[in-house]
């Protein structure tokens, strides 16, 4: 008795493996129902192979990494909506460690890799076991081979399972039970040959481009300054998702009113991002460069290929490029190869406030501090702003101060240490959707605001969302965010043929281009035609 029970636990131990969701919308008990193919090829095959210790340990080390992948995919839909790929996404374990460093403290955080490892290494040891109590188990000759038997029948069973979801073959209806952990473990194993080839070909194509060799570039411009502003997490759940809009259009209608009456005109569209959820690098690179860097191998390879990048234009073009970057703590090597005559990362802004938790400080700040760390120069600017405090955890969301109240940042030091914590916040996915409407709005209210008060030869000022928020939060999988061009009127007569929408609220006519068009796009608008030689359309 003691001998059938360990066996229906250790079977049990290698079902909860094979059914183990990797989606959170298939995480519930519901995915007990289905029945894994691999589970009688395993046990079955334990017993005819015996009590050989490389063969338990190998497959007990398969299955562990096909739990990893699950729960891989599992934690990558929730933040990106995508699943895990390990060729592109390993880096992103060092990212999200700094991320929950910055949520919870270190100390929780060392406590939970700690953990984590210790929980894979009783997985494995569990799955051994398990493995090891049907291969220790006593049967005659006959037996053993009565079982390999039906391994292989099984086996086959189960290839004919993944084969036909798979799509090499069709049968009319499903064979019963499932495959679906094997198909997944082949399927990662296509996608990282797969991926593996595509950043062969991208770098390959990444040494074409129809601009490289124009000149006269962005003489359209009229020397007027170019500010890109991002904000962070700005997507089109701002206008579709009913718990953002009716808070964030008011907002931007405001914005409008107060930018008529500054005399800007205004156009506003939609861009396909590469990305949602986080890795806002792969939207601003793609953007700027005209690549579409969807994965951090894209974007290795891009800025391997010496791929020139809007900002490398607009140098040619006599312009004096700067990036402000609050949300760069460490080295940022590769900002050489994007064009920027000078950066300014966080310590080089001169916030003396507490940090927001990972913000290292408030989007008015940065707005209203810029244009001080930008020195005389008889240049026009090009100017690129990655604003932050949209940034996830959403906690504390600033208050807007009277602009000049604002010092060296000691003046948001109250608002710094407003609670719940991110930990306490996430606990209740209302309330993150709540807290990211709340800093979104706070982040269209400056950056408008700050527009409006550019000044009398008015600047052209594009504001773009880089990402939509992770699934949960934005309410879909749609990728596409608003992108605002903000100007003096004769300048955006230049991109009459966009079909963008007057104002600052695109609607669903309004055109989706690829924010892999957008570098082409501007150069070609701003840029005389008589200079475009070879530029295809």
């Amino acid at each position: 008795m003691i001998k059938i029970i360990s066996l229906a636990l250790a079977g049990f131990t290698v079902f909860l493996a094979l059914v183990l969701p990797n989606h959170p919308g298939t995480m519930s008990l519901s995915a007990l129902n289905r029945f894994p193919l691999e589970l009688p090829v395993l046990l079955l095959g334990m017993i005819a192979l015996g009590n050989r210790r490389w063969v338990i340990a190998a497959l007990a080390l398969i299955l562990l990494a096909a739990i990893f992948l699950k729960l891989a995919d599992f934690g990558m839909f929730i933040a990106y909506n995508r699943t895990f790929n390990p060729v592109l996404d390993a880096f992103l374990i060092k990212a999200g460690i700094a991320l929950l460093s910055n949520s919870i403290g270190t100390p929780l955080t060392y406590l939970a890799i700690a953990g984590a490892i210790v929980l894979l290494a009783m997985m494995y040891v569990a799955l051994m076991r398990s493995l090891r109590a049907w291969a220790t188990l006593a049967l005659p000759r006959w037996g053993r081979i009565c079982s390999l038997i039906a391994a292989f029948g099984f086996g086959g069973w189960a290839v004919a399972d993944a084969g036909h979801h798979l799509d090499y073959w069709n049968f009319e209806r499903s064979p019963p039970g499932t495959a679906w952990t094997s198909r997944l473990v082949f399927k990662r194993a296509v996608e990282m040959q797969e991926t593996t080839t595509d950043l062969i070909r991208f770098a390959e194509e990444a040494q074409t481009d129809v601009f490289a060799s124009a000149t006269g570039l962005l003489d359209r411009l009229d020397g007027r300054d170019v500010i890109m502003i991002y904000i962070e997490s700005y997507g089109r759940a701002s206008f579709d998702n009913p718990l953002y809009a009716p808070q964030h259009l008011e907002t931007l209608k405001a914005g409008e009113t107060a930018l008529e009456a500054a005399g800007f005109a205004m156009r506003s569209g939609w861009l396909t991002s590469p990305t949602a959820g986080g890795q806002s690098w792969l939207a601003h690179g793609t953007l700027a460069s005209g690549l579409w860097t969807s994965d951090n191998g894209r974007y290795t390879a891009m800025l391997a290929s010496g791929h020139k990048w809007l900002f490398h234009f607009a140098q040619d073009a006599g312009y004096r490029t700067t990036a402000i970057m609050p949300a760069i703590t460490l080295n940022w090597p590769e900002s050489s190869k994007m064009g920027f005559d000078q950066v300014f990362a966080a310590a080089d802004i001169p916030y003396k406030g507490d940090p927001f938790n990972w913000v290292t400080m408030p989007d008015q700040f940065t707005l209203a501090t810029y244009p001080r760390l930008i020195s005389d120069d008889p240049r026009p600017d090009f100017i690129q702003i990655a604003l932050i405090s949209s940034h996830a955890p959403w906690v504390p969301v600033p208050q807007v101060l009277e602009w000049d109240d604002i010092a060296d940042g000691t003046e948001f030091n109250e608002m710094a240490a407003q609670g719940p914590t991110p930990r306490e916040l996430w606990k209740d996915r209302d309330k993150v959707r709540a807290a990211y409407r709340d800093a979104i709005d706070y982040s269209l209210q400056v950056t408008l605001f700050h527009i409006a008060q550019l000044g009398a030869r008015a600047p052209l000022v594009m504001v773009i969302g880089d990402h939509q928020a992770a699934g949960f939060v934005a309410g879909s999988d749609n990728r596409d965010v608003a992108v605002h061009m903000i100007g003096p009127a004769d300048l955006l007569a230049q991109i009459d043929t966009w079909g963008w929408r007057d104002g600052l609220i695109p609607d669903a006519t309004t055109p989706v281009r690829r924010m892999d068009r957008f570098r082409n796009d501007f150069l070609s608008a701003f840029s005389t035609a008589q200079h475009m030689v070879g530029v295809v359309e």
